[in-house]
């Protein structure tokens, strides 16, 4: 057993933390979806691994429209993952295998199904209960048009109308989402008592904080103007930075409740913390939700947008440590999550930004050099400042399933819109632990149920056990570079020591941080390491002083 660290810092101004999808890690019962018994059964592997805690996707009761994020019980599991009794338990071995927990919250939205929508429909037009959620009267003399041009960033328009119960045609409700996730109305003191109890639940039960789901939204513009009205306002959908003065994302209403959360927080003792998912135009607006007694850290998604580039990753790296530096706040650096393509399939095309890659879904892919460059990337980050996230199977190489049959696909994108870009499914495939068939020991042995999304047979090769067992697998690599980082973290790789570009080669980005040099070779040729250095750690093989093309390199001076 690993303990939990203990030190005068912070544990989560430089954590590395693995999000589990669990519906997707490990299915404990046999009926094919990834539940609480799964995931307990595999905390010795996660400890080994070497991560500091885990971020656990949405396991409350929910009728799973969409993956959990519409929620109906925020204090009870969905029967899918376990019971209460199962969520404590986890929470007590993850600590005693010295691992947080972080769970994810939604507070922008509600299911449909929740008692309070379900209350608000009964009681119809002006009703308290109403009061909870976004209503209004439609437009044109029947009212038969949306209150606002608003789009849902899941295709088609942000309102649904109700039915009255007379049977007639009756107010609009909001939804950003599906039309099963309708918004809150955060004006509202009953929601915001609601959550900061809801907060306090779970902090009871021992959970080390909370994952913000679409944290730059919650609060809307009470004039409810058109997009159209707006000058530089588009649509957009939740992976697409808003603009300043956006009427429903970013706005600065939404950092008051994180001051109130916050004060909740500090309340309780052992470093809890929040993580804010907030898609925001740059790292000066990320900014904002990290002042102090607000937010304690949010992702920073700027790579996901940068291609394979020296300069482009540069540029970013340099934006958020100077805007982050500035208020005292640590980065969070992250290549892929249960939203976006994975990153080792992205870096496996000729354009390799999140942007391009939508673009580019379903085309030819070089898995070999997506996973070189893959392993090289998860090296870069781990040598900056600050934490990082790995998504669950990426420390396995896994690629982006993109082949997955219409007839399996579950992402509400493709129920509500007909757009052609990625179907969010093809990441969040179940992963494969052992054996040479599917379900890969995803499920119990002689258990009935298929997995919930199909695996590829190829995935024989990337099983937990098939990568244990080769000392060159992207597993092993991950488990070196972790074990490497911790040694270090006092001697340059924490939070502390900043970071020193070094001259180098075009195409090759080069730092120093305490005693430890990064140097990372995205040109198409190798390049000369400086000289009086060993290789503490490559994501490939680097031998006779040069590192090959899209490899990472951690170097300290010889002895």
């Amino acid at each position: 057993m690993r303990a939990l660290s203990s030190t005068t810092r912070p544990w989560w101004r430089d954590a590395v933390i693995y999000q589990v999808y669990i519906r997707s890690f490990a299915d404990g019962n046999g009926d094919g979806v990834g539940d609480v018994a799964g995931l307990r059964a595999r905390l010795p592997y996660l400890s080994a691994l070497g991560v500091d805690a885990l971020w656990l996707n949405p396991w409350y009761a929910s009728p799973q429209v969409d993956a959990g994020y519409d929620v109906s019980d925020y204090r009870r599991l969905d029967p899918l993952f376990g019971t209460l009794d199962d969520a404590e338990s986890l929470i007590v071995e993850a600590h005693e295998h010295g691992l947080r927990v972080i769970l994810d919250l939604v507070p922008n939205h509600t299911s449909d199904q929740h008692p309070w929508f379900q209350e608000a429909l009964a009681a119809g037009r002006g009703s308290k209960a109403r009061s909870r959620y976004h209503f209004r009267p439609g437009r044109g003399p029947d009212g038969a048009k949306p209150p606002t041009d608003w789009p849902s960033i899941f295709g088609g328009p942000a309102w649904t109308r109700t039915v009255d119960a007379d049977g007639e045609p009756g107010d609009w409700y909001l939804h950003l989402f599906a039309p099963e996730q309708p918004d809150l109305d955060w004006t509202n003191p009953e929601v915001r008592e609601e959550f900061e109890d809801i907060l306090r639940f779970w902090l009871d039960l021992g959970v080390d904080g909370f994952r913000i789901d679409v944290a730059q939204g919650l609060t809307k513009d009470p004039a409810f103007p058109d997009l159209a009205d707006l000058a530089g306002q588009t649509a957009g959908g939740m992976l697409d930075a808003a603009g300043t003065g956006h009427p429903y994302f970013d706005r600065d209403e939404t950092l008051a409740i994180y001051e109130d959360w916050r004060r909740v927080l500090d309340e309780y003792e052992g470093d809890r913390v929040f993580v804010a998912e907030a898609w925001v135009a740059d790292a000066s607006r990320i900014a904002r939700y990290l002042a102090p007694k607000r937010l304690h850290t949010a992702f920073n998604f700027g790579l996901l947008s940068c291609p394979w580039e020296a300069d482009a990753l540069r540029g970013e790296i340099d934006a958020t440590l100077r805007v982050l530096t500035g208020i005292g706040a640590p980065a969070t650096w992250v290549l892929s999550n249960h939203d976006v393509i994975r990153h080792a399939t992205r870096y496996g095309r000729a354009k390799t930004s999140l942007g391009d890659a939508k673009g580019l879904y379903g085309s030819p892919v070089d898995h070999v050099l997506g996973e070189r460059r893959a392993r090289a990337a998860v090296q870069l980050i781990n040598a900056l400042p600050g934490g990082t996230y790995v998504y669950q199977g990426e420390e396995l190489g896994l690629p982006e399933v993109e082949d997955l049959p219409p007839s399996v696909w579950q992402d509400p994108n493709r129920h509500h819109t007909a757009h052609v870009g990625p179907v969010r499914d093809g990441c969040r495939v179940p992963l494969p632990w052992s054996g040479i068939a599917p379900t890969f020991g995803f499920s119990p042995d002689g258990a009935s149920a298929q997995p919930w999304l199909p695996q590829p047979p190829e995935w024989r090769h990337r099983t937990a056990t098939a990568e244990e067992q080769d000392p060159h697998s992207t597993l092993n690599h991950y488990r070196t570079l972790l074990r490497v980082r911790r040694e270090w973290l006092h001697r340059g790789l924490g939070d502390t020591a900043p970071l020193e570009w070094i001259d180098a080669p075009a195409g090759v980005l080069a730092f120093r941080r305490g005693e430890v040099v990064c140097y990372v070779n995205l040109s198409d040729e190798a390049v000369q390491l400086p000289k009086g250095y060993r290789v503490l750690i490559a994501s490939e093989p680097v031998g006779g002083g040069r590192l090959p093309a899209d490899v990472a390199a951690w170097l300290v001076r010889q002895q």
